[in-house]
């Protein structure tokens, strides 16, 4: 089993849970980010800066059976055909039976910020993301190793 991570946007704590968990449950880790978001590691790696182009290498090497921590909902989208469970960096797991409304709020929102009007970004980060995102990371792996 492998742990991908779209590294593009993946906060540092996030990263520390998964690599201090590693040893523990025996997964693989990649990261994968265009080289403007660079992570020094020596499982990374690095793409281009082209439009989805870390989205699509990171999709590319995802299979059933792999856990994606993305913040990108048509990559969970993708990931969750694929069969490989997904999860975002605040803990929210995705499932396919969700996605699809995910995404259409995506749609949505974007819609109506075309359209001029505006919408809320994210609450900043906080400890409670990480500890949501540390409970949520277990879960998935104890699913996962059963």
């Amino acid at each position: 089993m492998k742990v991908l991570i779209d590294a593009d946007a993946c906060p540092r704590g996030v990263m520390g849970i998964i690599k201090r968990l590693q040893p523990e449950h025996g997964y693989q880790i990649l990261t994968v980010s265009s080289f403007n978001h660079f992570y020094a590691d020596e499982n990374h790696l690095i793409v281009g800066d082209e439009d989805q182009a870390a989205d699509i290498a990171l999709l590319n090497r995802a299979e059933k059976g792999d856990i994606v921590v993305t913040q990108d909902w048509g990559v969970a989208a993708v990931a969750c055909g694929k069969g490989a469970a997904t999860i975002d960096p605040k803990g929210r797991i995705f499932n396919p039976e969700t996605i699809d409304f995910l995404l259409e709020e995506r749609y949505m929102k974007a819609e109506y910020r075309r359209r001029g009007g505006r919408t809320r970004g994210p609450a900043a980060r906080n400890k409670k993301d990480d500890q949501r995102f540390l409970e949520a990371f277990k879960r998935l792996l104890t699913n996962k190793l059963n």
